[in-house]
């Protein structure tokens, strides 16, 4: 059981985080673009779909802690360190996504001519960052003793 959980926790991971944190990162320059074009439709339906991949997937993302957890749980390494740590960058990540990047890129789409494209890719490369540390996390584990 323990490696069927293993296997949908890091397919989640793979699947859901990968295209959130590719499309958040592509999102800034693209709004960048629609601002330079108002008249593109094309440049301001890339923006928008970005968006919609970063909110959709940020929902399916929701399964990626859910199964980490019940590894875990299953592993018995619960209140292991490094498992401990990945766990709050996590929901740092997570609050970074929902609390300043979705409602960044909600506010460029609504008004592409006064794009903050700093501040969002600035938040954006923080979301980055911290799921870049909790997947090094994952793959070290450090003082780990599972063998898993």
């Amino acid at each position: 059981m323990t490696k069927f959980l293993l296997i949908v926790h890091v397919l989640a991971a793979i699947v859901a985080v990968g295209p959130v944190t590719v499309a958040a990162s592509a999102f800034p320059a693209a709004a960048r673009r629609a601002a330079a074009e108002p008249e593109s439709e094309q440049a301001i339906g890339a923006v928008r779909n970005l968006h919609r991949i970063c909110r959709v997937y940020a929902l399916v993302g929701v399964a990626v802690p859910v199964f980490g957890l019940a590894t875990a749980n299953s592993l018995h390494v619960l209140g292991d360190t490094w498992l401990i740590v990945s766990i709050v960058l996590t929901v740092a990540a997570a609050g970074i996504l929902g609390l300043l990047v979705l409602p960044g890129q909600s506010a460029v789409l609504e008004n592409l001519g006064s794009v903050a494209s700093a501040r969002l890719a600035m938040s954006t490369g923080l979301f980055n960052l911290l799921w870049a540390t909790v997947t090094v996390l994952m793959i070290v584990r450090p003082g780990s003793t599972t063998g898993a």
